[in-house]
């Protein structure tokens, strides 16, 4: 059973060119549902603008969302991997926090996980969107990690939860939602993503997501360009 709100929702990330433009009319039009006042608080929280210039979590979130519109046909489960994109971030609501003068939001990928998933339960019965959703957001930072060679990094756990593939379209768009499009920020966000698939193909010998990555990284190596900067 879905309610109306979900249907309305997934209607317009599945159909819409850009479904940022629903979401914020939704917000100005609706009250009293807890994804919306979940996602109207995105508003107030601030970003580093070293790595977000677009300004506040909900315009990032809202530019990640427009980006994967343009990608979601590669995704294994286009409805999935759009609910992610929305809710990718969730998790900055309560880990947000200026240290030694620097806004950060660690942990905001393990959070986030639990909080989509809290949100999407009083959505919607469909368990297994909604597993799939909380691992996408629960892994779509493992990019980031695995390529600055950081600590967070866990291969292994990974691709025992969520296809490898799924995970680098979603930290694309992650990547691309940071501000006006230029071809140098594209060119760093698909090799960032590129080296992230390649790192973990030797984890992925005979597993079923094999074919799913290389399908994702000729995709970035030859479309990914002419979809992302098309209008």
């Amino acid at each position: 059973m879905y309610s109306k709100l979900f249907k309305d929702i997934s209607q317009h990330l599945m159909e819409d060119d850009q479904p940022s433009r629903f979401i914020k009319r939704l917000l100005r039009e609706q009250e009293g549902n807890v994804l919306i006042e979940k996602l109207s608080r995105l508003k107030a929280i601030k970003q580093n603008p070293k790595y977000h210039p677009e300004g506040s979590v909900f315009n990032h979130v809202m530019e990640v969302v427009d980006h994967g519109a343009k990608v979601k046909h590669k995704s294994l489960h286009p409805e999935v991997f759009m609910w992610a994109a929305l809710l990718h971030d969730i998790g900055k609501l309560t880990t947000t926090k200026v240290r030694k003068g620097r806004i950060t939001a660690y942990g905001h990928d393990e959070k986030g996980a639990i909080l989509a998933k809290k949100l999407l339960d009083v959505l919607t019965e469909d368990k297994v969107l909604i597993q799939e959703v909380e691992s996408l957001v629960r892994w779509h930072m493992q990019p980031f990690f695995v390529v600055k060679d950081l600590p967070f990094g866990d291969i292994k756990a990974m691709i025992g939860d969520v296809s490898v593939g799924e995970v680098a379209l979603l930290s694309l768009c992650d990547r691309m939602g940071r501000g006006p499009l230029t071809k140098q920020n594209m060119e760093e966000a698909i090799i960032m993503e590129i080296t992230f698939l390649d790192k973990c193909k030797v984890h992925l010998h005979h597993h079923n997501h094999e074919k799913h990555l290389e399908d994702i990284k000729n995709y970035l190596n030859n479309h990914a360009r002419h979809h992302l900067s098309s209008k």
